[in-house]
């Protein structure tokens, strides 16, 4: 799951939101400097009701992920965009044809939770922007194994720039998607990697709900 998907649910809560969003953050902030799932646990009866709930949605993200990735229709769908996806890049990719399957399916998925409610993006930027960031830095030096001032930087500029938007555009998705590729030093995606997005779009609208289904025993 990405951003919007593992927050949706509670955006009511600003340091919640927050939580969901930590683990990914701090690949961008810091990628040894893990916001733990055990860790997050220790931390979910803080006497500050903000950490408290930071905690509560840092261990939302991980469970979402625990059922999200088992699920057979991630599974096959993030499998079968990384082969038509394969075709389009050079011999020997069939790694970051995976990789860019199944994070290109996760932020599809922020798009299709975008169509189907206008409002939710600046719902989810509104949470944010009532963070106090000091509050934000000491609940994550609590939840990660080094403090973590990185994100007073990080999250205003990440309010300020709404990349989330981008999702909704297959340019500026592919965009997106080759900064990942330069942050795991993986090569640029070519712009006929475009046709492929626009495909998988479709794939991931009609997949939607099953996506978004937790798994039962």
């Amino acid at each position: 799951m990405n951003y919007l998907a593992h927050a949706r649910c509670g955006l009511n809560d600003p340091y919640w939101v927050a939580g969901t969003s930590l683990p990914d953050w701090m690949n961008v902030v810091d990628r040894k400097n893990r916001a733990r799932r055990v860790r997050a646990a220790a931390v979910v009866d803080h006497p500050d009701p903000r950490i408290a709930s930071l905690a509560r949605g840092c261990l939302q993200h991980h469970q979402d992920d625990a059922w999200f990735h088992q699920t057979e229709t991630f599974v096959q769908l993030s499998a079968a965009l990384a082969v038509a996806l394969r075709d389009m890049l050079p011999p020997g990719s069939g790694h970051q044809a995976g990789f860019v399957g199944h994070v290109a399916l996760e932020l599809l998925l922020d798009s299709v939770l975008m169509e189907r409610d206008p409002h939710l993006l600046d719902r989810y930027y509104r949470a944010l922007a009532d963070l106090d960031l000091d509050a934000l830095v000491e609940g994550a030096c609590r939840i990660c194994l080094r403090p973590a001032p990185g994100l007073r930087e990080l999250v205003p500029r990440f309010i300020e720039v709404r990349f989330l938007a981008d999702y909704r555009d297959d340019f500026r998705l592919l965009y997106r998607l080759n900064g990942v590729m330069r942050r795991v030093g993986l090569p640029p995606l070519p712009d006929r990697v475009c046709e492929w997005l626009a495909q998988a779009r479709g794939r991931v609208r009609q997949a939607a709900d099953q996506l978004l289904t937790p798994t039962t025993p």
